[in-house]
Order: structure tokens, then sequence, then C-alpha cells
């Protein structure tokens, strides 16, 4: 039985390093899809703070204000491709504001495909 013990040493070092290349390519999967649920929060937060700052403003200022408070709030990887675009119409103003996703990490490169926040308001009144 002493034998046998001999025998199976380092067992578990071969296990171990055949095992590592699988768990790097699930924590890599895992980080990205946290990044990808990330951004679609960073866009929803980020419309509802566009939506929210044009409900105060003045129409002539109302694209340019919703455009600041859309991404004042985004850290520079998702600021630098963001796009903010607002609309009003009677008394109801919206925003949609669209990010890109980053590949493994913010700043890098990015997935082809984009993440949308929407945002809608019922426009202040003036006094």
């Amino acid at each position: 039985m002493s034998r046998r013990r001999k025998d199976d040493r380092g067992q578990v070092t071969i296990e171990l390093l055949g095992m590592t290349p699988l768990i790097i390519v699930t924590l890599v999967v895992v980080w990205q899809f946290v990044l990808v649920g990330y951004t679609f929060t960073l866009a929803g937060n980020a419309a509802d703070e566009a939506v929210r700052a044009a409900t105060a403003a003045h129409r002539g200022e109302r694209q340019a204000v919703c455009e600041q408070a859309g991404t004042q709030k985004l850290s520079g990887a998702w600021r630098s491709g963001a796009q903010v675009d607002c609309g009003w119409s009677a008394e109801y103003v919206t925003a949609r504001v669209t990010l890109r996703v980053p590949v493994l990490f913010p700043g890098t490169v990015s997935f082809p495909f984009d993440v949308h926040g929407q945002a809608g308001a019922v426009e202040e009144e003036d006094d």
C-alpha cells in the first residue's frame, strides 16, 4: 500500500495544471458579463440624470443641458463613446443614452454592439 501512495504523488499538481486554462477562461467570461451588466446600469443612470436635468432647463438650452448631464457622471472609459439624445413633445421629455461595452478592460477595445438606456419625465412648469 505504501508503494501505491508513492506512485500517486504529484497527481493533484498535474490535475490543477490541466484545469488552470479552464479556470482562467471561466473567470474572463464572468468578468465580461460583469462589464456588460455594469454598462447597462451606467446607461440607465445616465439617461435618468439627463432627463432630470432636461426637464428643469429652458427649451432653448435643453439639448446641451441634457447631453452634459448624461455624460457628467460617466468615467472616461464609457464617456468617450457615449451618445446622449434628448427629445420632447408636448410636456414629456425623453433621453436615450448609448454606451459601448468594453472588452475585458474599460478604455481599451469595445464590442461591436451598444447598450441603450432610456428615461422619460414630465416637463416642469416655468414660473
